[in-house]
């Protein structure tokens, strides 16, 4: 039985290799492999051969079997397409996936455009700086709590004779003194766009966010350029029924400090849940310290300027239809979330 089950094997195997036509090969797995083919009636006589061979027939059918099978599956596709085969090419075929920018890259854009439009240039200062352009030259005394392990990331190398240690800066306020230096003589009218790091980590706060700092420095700057150009950048992002206030705040950079706040979009300034009494904090600002100036090799009894600080991801949120309730959220991985903006 064994020789029988060998030579259908080789006889199986040659006669897919010589065959022309899907046809014929389907015939040829109806001969060997249906249910009434060749191997189906050796397995039916399995119990007619000698015991001591009965095991091993039975491996040899198994065998011959996946032989086959193999055979007629190269055999198929070496046939591929036929004639027989149609495909209409005029059906459009499947679109591929688009991207799109991300929801804080399209605030980011969106915040640089309306500072373009009243005159401002876009800088980008290190986000890993020295405590000289992040403190010292802003005015921040020496036991200031921002300045300590539980505020701010220090970096562990070598601190410079001239500027301090190194950290990741915590505000893009870093770039004040820099924009003066590098410009020299005002006028000035830079926004800086950039990362910023401190040790916050909640609904609200994030380790590593984004930060804009405008600053203008000029002959006869006043609080009224402040507030007329935030009242701008309020309405242009925000929309025009937004109102804006300046409330008495404290910065070591700027003297006067101001808190600024924009009415709730959702109850219009009435006060409600969300807002408690009308009014939701947005960014800070003030007129540029007297020191800051001087920092900057710029002579505070000719020049005075403004700068103001905000949160791109704290903008986004406050956005009206937005509707985002933790900023972790925006640093998602997520696509079902990402792909609805």
């Amino acid at each position: 039985m064994q020789d029988e089950i060998r030579n259908i094997r080789n006889q199986g195997l040659g006669q897919i290799i010589a065959v022309n036509s899907k046809e014929e090969l389907e015939e040829l797995r109806i001969y060997y492999l249906g249910r009434s083919g060749l191997l189906a009636k050796f397995t039916k006589n399995i119990s007619k051969a000698p015991p001591n061979e009965r095991k091993q027939v039975g491996v040899m059918i198994n065998e011959t079997k996946q032989a086959l099978e193999d055979a007629l599956g190269n055999k198929l596709q070496e046939f591929g397409n036929t004639q027989e085969e149609w495909a209409d090419l005029t059906v459009p075929g499947i679109p591929p996936v688009y991207g799109s920018l991300h929801l804080l890259t399209q605030a980011i854009n969106e915040i640089s455009e309306i500072f373009e439009h009243i005159g401002f240039t876009r800088k980008r200062y290190p986000e890993v700086e020295w405590d000289w352009y992040a403190f010292e030259s802003l005015n921040f005394p020496k036991e200031h709590p921002a300045r300590d392990n539980w505020e701010t990331f220090w970096i562990d190398a070598k601190p410079s004779e001239k500027y301090g240690p190194m950290l990741l800066t915590p505000h893009t306020s870093n770039g004040q003194v820099r924009e003066m230096l590098r410009k020299q003589k005002p006028p000035i009218r830079m926004i800086n766009i950039s990362k910023t790091y401190r040790r916050q980590s909640d609904a609200s706060h994030y380790p590593m966010f984004h930060q804009f700092e405008g600053l203008v420095v000029d002959k006869g700057i006043t609080l009224s350029n402040l507030k007329g150009t935030i009242e701008y950048l309020v309405h242009q992002y925000f929309g025009e029924d937004r109102t804006v206030r300046l409330r008495p705040h404290n910065f070591p950079f700027t003297e006067p400090s101001f808190e600024i706040d924009i009415s709730c979009d959702i109850c219009k300034g009435k006060g409600c849940k969300v807002c408690k009494e009308g009014w939701l904090e947005l960014a800070g600002a003030g007129m540029v310290h007297p020191n800051v100036l001087r920092a900057g090799n710029i002579d505070p009894s000719e020049y005075s300027g403004f700068a103001f600080g905000a949160g791109v991801e704290r903008f986004l949120m406050m956005k009206p239809g937005l509707k985002i309730p933790d900023l972790r959220l925006l640093y998602s991985t997520d696509l079902r979330y990402l792909k609805q903006f």
